[in-house]
C-alpha cells in the first residue's frame, strides 16, 4: 500500500473569513491558494471534507489572534493535526512590504511544511475560563483606579484637599461623606464620582470572590496554594500565574520560563563585542506584570510574617523551604544591587526574573507530588 503524503493547510483566520493555502509534501511543490471561506465552523467543516477527499494526511496551522482557540479545539476533536503559532515568532523576510490574507496563508503553509514554526501552548477550556476571570478582575481593578483618580482630580480642581496621609482608608471615606461643594451642580458631579468608585469597588470584590471559589475546585488549585508560600504572591498573583502560564513544569529549565515571560535581557552581539539591553518583554504580559508586582515585596528584610505563615500552614515542608530560600536570596540580592547604585526598577526586574525560577521549582515539586493527591489523571488529560 502506497504511503499517503502530507498536506499542509495554512489558514489566515479572521472574524468573517478564513483564507486557506495548501502546501503538498510530495515533490516540494509550490504552495497554492485554495480559496477564501466563511469564518464559521460550518464553512470550515465543508472545506475539511473536501481536503479529506484527497486521501492525504492533513496538517493545519493558523496564527493566534482574537478568534481564540475555537478552531484548534474543533479540529482536534475530529482527530486532525492542528497547531497555533504566535505571530511574533513567525519568520519574516527582510524587505517584504506586501501583506495580504492570501500571502499570509501561503506563508503559514510553506513554513509549516518546512518545520520552521513553533506551536504555542493551548490551554484547556477550564484553564482559559480561569484566565478570563483573572483578566476580568484586572480590568475591574483598572476601572477602580481610574474612577478614584477622576474623583481626586475633581476635588483638586475645586480646591478641596484631604489633610490625611493615606487615601481610601476608612478615615478618608468618612471625610468624603462630609465633603460639601459650593454649587448644586458640583455636588451632583461629586456624588456621581463617589457612586462610580463604590460600584467599581463592589465589582472588584465580586471578581475576587468568584476567583477564590473557582480556584478551590480547579485542577491547578494545589499549585495556586503552593505558590502562595512565596512572599508577595497571594491569591490573585498565584492564580494569574497559573492561568496565564498553565503547566509551569512543562519548561525544562527555569531559564526557559524566564525567556517565556520576557524577563531576560535582549542582546546585540557581533564579533568580539557583546551588548545587552533591556528585557525582551516577549511572551505573556499579564504574568510578567503580576510577577513584577510581587518582586517589590523583597525590598524588605527576609521574614516569615504572620500572614505568610498562615498561607504556609497546610503546605509541605519542601515547599516552605523553597519559599524561605527565595526570601533569603532575593532580599539579599535586592540590597546588593541597590548598594551598587543600580536603578530601582531595574533591580525589581532582576528580582522578578529570579523569582520566576523559584516559582518553577515549586511547580515541579507540586507536579511530583500530584499522584499522591489524585491529580495525575486530570493533569494528563490537560497536557
Amino acid at each position: 500500500m502506497a504511503k499517503s503524503s502530507n498536506l499542509y493547510v495554512g489558514m489566515d483566520v479572521h472574524k468573517e473569513s478564513i483564507d486557506i493555502a495548501l502546501a503538498e509534501d510530495a515533490g516540494r511543490q509550490e504552495v497554492r491558494h485554495y480559496g477564501s471561506i466563511g469564518g464559521d465552523l460550518a464553512a470550515l467543516d465543508q472545506a475539511v471534507r473536501k481536503l479529506q477527499a484527497t486521501r492525504k494526511t492533513l496538517h493545519f496551522v493558523y496564527e493566534a489572534g482574537p478568534c481564540g482557540y475555537v478552531i484548534y479545539r474543533h479540529l482536534a476533536a475530529k482527530g486532525l493535526a492542528c497547531v497555533v503559532v504566535a505571530p511574533s515568532m513567525i519568520p519574516k523576510r527582510s524587505g517584504d512590504r506586501v501583506k495580504t490574507d492570501r500571502r499570509d496563508a501561503e506563508m503559514l503553509a510553506r513554513l509549516h511544511r518546512a518545520g520552521e514554526l513553533s506551536a504555542v501552548y493551548v490551554p484547556h477550556p477550564e484553564d482559559e475560563a480561569i484566565r478570563d476571570l483573572t483578566r476580568a478582575r484586572e480590568a475591574a481593578k483598572e476601572a477602580q483606579t481610574r474612577t478614584r483618580h477622576q474623583l481626586k482630580a475633581f476635588l483638586l480642581r475645586s480646591g478641596i484637599r484631604y489633610a490625611g496621609k493615606t487615601a481610601w482608608t476608612a478615615a478618608h471615606v468618612r471625610w468624603l461623606a462630609s465633603v460639601k461643594l459650593p454649587l448644586p451642580m458640583q455636588q451632583i458631579v461629586f456624588q456621581d464620582y463617589v457612586d462610580a468608585v463604590d460600584i467599581a469597588g463592589e465589582r472588584l470584590a465580586r471578581m475576587e470572590a468568584s476567583l477564590r471559589d473557582a480556584v478551590a475546585d480547579w485542577w491547578l488549585g494545589p499549585l495556586v496554594q503552593a505558590l502562595q508560600a512565596l512572599r508577595g504572591v497571594q491569591l490573585v498573583v498565584a492564580a494569574t500565574l497559573a492561568a496565564e502560564i498553565g503547566q509551569i513544569e512543562r519548561f525544562d529549565t527555569p531559564r526557559q520560563l524566564m525567556a517565556y515571560l520576557g524577563l531576560v535581557p535582549s542582546e546585540y552581539s557581533s564579533g568580539p563585542s557583546t551588548r545587552r539591553g533591556s528585557i525582551t518583554k516577549c511572551g505573556n504580559t499579564h504574568a510578567r506584570r503580576v510577577l513584577t508586582e510581587a518582586a517589590w515585596a523583597y525590598r524588605l528584610p527576609a521574614r516569615v510574617t504572620p500572614i505568610i505563615a498562615r498561607r504556609q500552614t497546610a503546605l509541605a515542608k519542601n515547599i516552605r523551604a523553597i519559599a524561605w530560600k527565595a526570601q533569603l536570596r532575593l532580599c539579599k540580592r535586592y540590597r546588593c544591587l541597590r548598594a551598587k547604585g543600580k536603578e530601582q526598577n531595574k533591580v525589581i526586574t532582576a528580582i522578578a526574573r529570579e523569582l520566576s525560577g523559584f516559582i518553577w521549582a515549586i511547580a515541579c515539586e507540586v507536579s511530583r507530588a500530584a499522584p499522591q493527591h489524585g491529580l495525575s489523571t486530570g493533569a494528563a488529560l490537560r497536557a
